[in-house]
């Protein structure tokens, strides 16, 4: 797991203080039911131009404020104010290495009773130095979890809602237990669904494909990233559609992706090889291409990158 290096300064309760002094009661509303959101953004760290580059910030900043009209969160922040917040933490870091920034909404009422509705609601934000979350380099040994994923009409996995990653944090315990690196999930239906808190690509004829929207998953930034850079740089045809379990045993490569997972190839599925039981070539080229562009090294998506001095 990654070590939690924390930035001397958070954003708490409408200011920037030291970070140890950014708590909260034991009466709020988000630590007595789970009724927080937040979003995962990278910095990666810059040695030609000595600055950080945060990655893809609009776009994380708006899928964070579409899921809080999901949980009825009216924040005294504006969009420019959340951006604006995640470039000033990183500067007052003084990081010289990649970062992890964490903004979460929560409701900070200190009531009682589960509703998300007429409860006040308040942001604060933070920073950790952060390299691999994952094994990127070798391959990862996953297994299928026997924890289903929670569905759009129970607790939706489109909202990265604190109170949802229970559903993460069994399934990636019970494959540590087992002796494996990850977990995949399935729906209820018994179809693939994503990693514990990534998703999930198949290399199969040379196509790449993933789970649908509607398979129950996080509409993944770095997804969406990897989807465009494999169709538009690399020519592939990538297919949205359901994935049984058995074509994880089938298929030529898998890889993870996300925020904290980047593009982490995986090299067996239950204890049963993937292609040759090393990352394929396709893997590769889409990680090598994504780093690339992370690191602010291709033209065409700089704009992806927000440079933070």
């Amino acid at each position: 797991m990654a070590e939690m290096e924390a930035a001397p300064t958070a954003y708490f309760e409408g200011k920037f203080v030291p970070t140890g002094e950014a708590k909260v009661s034991i009466l709020t509303h988000a630590f007595n039911y789970g009724t927080g959101l937040f979003e995962g953004i990278r910095g990666y760290y810059s040695k030609d131009e000595d600055e950080i580059l945060i990655f893809r910030l609009q776009e994380h900043i708006d899928r964070f404020l579409r899921n809080c009209s999901l949980l009825y969160m009216d924040l005294p922040e504006n969009r420019e104010d959340l951006e604006g917040i995640c470039i000033e933490l990183v500067q007052r870091s003084g990081f010289h290495e990649d970062v992890y920034i964490r903004p979460v909404a929560y409701k900070s009422e200190l009531s009682l009773g589960p509703k998300v509705k007429g409860v006040e609601s308040s942001f604060c934000c933070w920073v950790i130095k952060l390299g691999d979350y994952v094994e990127i380099n070798a391959g990862l040994d996953v297994a299928v979890s026997s924890w289903r994923r929670i569905s759009d009409n129970a607790i939706p996995a489109r909202a990265k809602t604190t109170g949802g990653y229970i559903n993460s944090a069994l399934a990636r315990s019970e494959a540590d237990q087992a002796g494996f690196d990850e977990a995949i999930v399935l729906r209820e239906d018994g179809t693939v669904s994503e990693g514990s808190a990534m998703n999930i690509f198949l290399v199969l004829d040379g196509k790449l494909i993933t789970p649908p929207q509607s398979a129950d998953i996080l509409i993944g930034i770095t997804r969406n990233t990897v989807m465009e850079l494999a169709q538009k740089e690399l020519g592939l045809e990538v297919i949205e559609r359901p994935i049984a379990r058995t074509e994880l045993y089938v298929c030529d490569e898998i890889f993870f992706t996300g925020t904290s997972a980047q593009v982490a190839p995986v090299r067996s599925v239950d204890r049963r090889l993937v292609g040759r039981g090393e990352p394929g070539p396709i893997s590769l080229k889409l990680q090598t291409l994504y780093f690339d562009v992370v690191q602010g090294k291709v033209d065409s998506y700089r704009h992806w990158c927000t440079p933070v001095k």
